[in-house]
């Protein structure tokens, strides 16, 4: 598990760098391509091409990107597994809440992708599969996929979308809904949490 989250950080770098590449090609008034974005950094077209086909869903993220919290800013004061992955999932549903605009652009824009290609995710996966790779548990492999494959259907746009779009809920409403069923899914895998990492764990209502 332990070289399994180590590749998942190697790749998560990777991507970080890419990304940043592309903020700084941003910054400067230039235009946005994969290549140029991946050279930044030195890193080489094929292997940026792994994770970003197209310049404009680059773009999209690398602006979104700068919107996330650090890891270690988002797992503060946990220290079980358990209140680890419900304080992940309860910032990347904040964080969905409070840029919902932006993250249905990049949604509309990934789904429409010419080549069907996505890769959306990949931040709140990543910091799901550290945490699974830091903290001791029980589960094995194919049942820690299932738990981040669940917790990745509430902790962003998509759900949301189904809650508001779909089910006609407010955001306020969808908030607590997509809180309610992420501690479901926790439970279902890890077992209940105590009550002062539930409340700690909560999205706030906007």
């Amino acid at each position: 598990m332990r070289d399994k989250a180590e590749r998942t950080n190697q790749k998560q770098r990777t991507r970080d760098a890419i990304l940043d590449g592309a903020r700084r090609l941003m910054s400067r008034g230039e235009p946005v391509t994969v290549a140029a974005a991946a050279a930044e950094h030195g890193i080489s077209r094929a292997t940026a091409y792994r994770y970003f086909s197209e310049p404009q869903a680059l773009a999209l993220e690398a602006g979104l990107a700068t919107l996330v919290p650090p890891y270690e800013q988002v797992i503060a004061g946990t220290t079980d597994l358990r209140a680890r992955l419900a304080a992940i999932t309860a910032a990347m549903i904040r964080l969905t809440l409070e840029n919902e605009p932006a993250f249905r652009q990049y949604l509309a824009h990934a789904v429409t992708a010419a080549d069907g290609s996505s890769s959306r995710g990949a931040r709140r996966v990543g910091y799901m599969q550290r945490a699974l790779g830091e903290l001791p548990h029980d589960l094995s492999a194919a049942q820690a996929a299932d738990l981040v494959a669940s917790l990745a259907t509430v902790a962003g746009v998509e759900g949301l979308v189904a809650l508001t779009d779909v089910a006609g809920r407010d955001s306020a409403t969808a908030a607590r809904l997509l809180g309610e069923i992420a501690d479901a899914i926790l439970t279902r895998h890890l077992g209940p949490a105590s009550v002062a990492a539930a409340d700690q764990a909560k999205p706030r209502q906007r």
